[in-house]
């Protein structure tokens, strides 16, 4: 978790300061600040772990979600349906428990749903990938901490550490996730071309 971000007050003034300026991060966020290639680089860590089969299953840009470390379409003809939680007749949750069943090769984690179709990345360049969680609009109204706050901190987000059995983690562990956010936030959330 960015820790830019200090406990009480501070929190509450930055977090404020955020929504009245209306941009992404904040200049108390950016002073002093990371070196923008050292920003970048952390991008690029945090951006492996976007792009790892864990995230890209469920941030699909079409209707049908994949599966597995290849992302092969979902089986079943899974499909999104109107509130990312699958069709009324086969809801993600029908399969999909508040933890893996290893036994029946079924993930779960709570409140298991695919993100919303705007927070789609399937086929995204690094730089759109940067661009579209960074956009407001698309992610949620997150701003750059509380972009950090989910990704280090959700539940459904952190399951992808421990997917069960015959599933890959992500490529940086939640520690090194939690320091290149904060490197990243730290030098004002730049993305790449």
């Amino acid at each position: 978790m960015a820790r830019a971000v200090v406990a009480g007050a501070a929190a509450t003034v930055l977090v404020g300061a955020f929504c009245l300026a209306g941009s992404v991060v904040s200049q108390d966020l950016k002073s002093p600040g990371a070196p923008r290639s050292e920003a970048l680089a952390a991008f690029e860590r945090v951006a492996s772990v976007l792009e790892s089969p864990r995230c890209m299953n469920c941030h699909p840009r079409g209707d049908r979600p994949s599966q597995g470390d290849d992302r092969h379409a979902h089986l079943m003809n899974v499909q999104r349906g109107p509130s990312n939680q699958g069709l009324p007749a086969m809801t993600c949750t029908t399969c999909h428990q508040q933890h893996n069943s290893d036994r029946a090769g079924v993930p779960g984690a709570p409140h298991w749903r695919l993100a919303p179709k705007s927070m789609g990345w399937t086929g995204l360049t690094r730089g759109e990938l940067c661009r579209t969680v960074l956009d407001r609009t698309k992610n949620g109204r997150r701003n750059a901490a509380a972009l950090a706050k989910h990704m280090t901190t959700d539940p459904l987000v952190l399951w992808a550490w421990n997917p069960g059995l015959g599933r890959t983690p992500p490529p940086v562990s939640t520690d090194e996730l939690k320091r290149a956010l904060k490197t990243w936030v730290k030098g004002g959330t730049p993305c790449p071309q």
